[in-house]
């Protein structure tokens, strides 16, 4: 009867697994045909529209022969970079303290709190924010109101990112290079960082794909041109506020170029999330 009965679990075990592993793969199913629906359809209304002379060539201005799109997209990598050039520094320096500075001290524990809250505050309060700390004492949109606000929201990702990411390298790494006479910072900038740099940057790709696609922000800081400039002192040209705009037009020339910046813009978020996988797979490798 014993036996009987261990049976049965086994038996009731099994099929809970089974049902369970069917659960899963399902569920896993459904979101990569989302994903092929939404690939498809964007590839279906944009492919059209998409050639050489939209990745280079500038807006005309005439609703019936919109042009390209080439300001947004030289716009959107320097805002990109401008607020790389901000974000990642001070993010990777907020999780080096989390990290290596936090033992016995009161300010970790807030900072913690802080990061996770405001890589959870919606990008359109970022970008009010930014127009009430930065355009209005500038006196208008700019590159650098722009670049600030996707700053703003880079730095408590890549923070937190970081910190969990130098937390993974091992104790005996620190421990060794004190006792061989380095001090806390030679430890942590010829040790520590260096181990952990695959994931840091692994971090830092993800912060960048988060910011690539904002438009909210932007509406309010770095406002829109149609010229092509390199100037972030005057209103800034990007991707997204380009399709944002063309999609809001009655004309059918301007929506099918927005149909065809959406699906640009879908292949360069789907490149760098290949890169970021990429990294990580060779940071693992690298690891072992």
């Amino acid at each position: 009867m014993v036996t009987a009965s261990r049976t049965i679990r086994e038996r009731i075990t099994r099929a809970t697994s089974a049902a369970m592993f069917g659960v899963c793969v399902g569920f896993s199913l459904l979101i990569v045909v989302l994903l092929v629906m939404v690939l498809v359809y964007l590839f279906t209304r944009g492919i059209d529209t998409v050639s050489i002379g939209l990745l280079t060539q500038l807006p005309t201005g005439d609703q019936n022969e919109p042009g390209g799109m080439l300001n947004g997209i030289v716009g959107t990598i320097v805002l990109i970079g401008l607020a790389s050039a901000v974000g990642v520094p001070i993010g990777v320096l907020v999780g080096i303290y989390l990290s290596e500075y936090s033992n016995d001290r009161f300010l970790p524990g807030p900072v913690r709190f802080i990061c996770d809250v405001l890589a959870g505050v919606p990008s359109i309060v970022v970008g009010i924010l930014g127009y009430e700390l930065i355009v209005v004492p500038l006196g208008g949109f700019s590159g650098w109101a722009g670049a600030g606000a996707l700053a703003f929201i880079m730095i408590p990702i890549v923070a937190r990112t970081s910190e969990e990411m130098l937390r993974l390298v091992p104790r005996s790494f620190r421990e060794g290079s004190l006792a061989l006479g380095a001090t806390k910072s030679q430890t942590i900038f010829r040790v520590v960082l260096p181990s952990a740099t695959g994931s840091i940057v692994t971090g830092t790709l993800l912060a960048v794909a988060r910011i690539a696609g904002e438009t909210a922000p932007l509406l309010f800081t770095a406002g829109y041109s149609r010229f092509l400039t390199t100037n972030p002192s005057e209103p800034f040209p990007s991707l997204t506020i380009q399709i944002y705009q063309a999609a809001q037009s009655p004309f059918p020339a301007q929506q099918r170029m927005a149909w065809a910046g959406m699906l640009v813009l879908i292949v360069l978020f789907l490149i760098l999330s290949i890169s970021i996988r990429l990294v990580a797979q060779r940071s693992v490798r690298v690891a072992t």
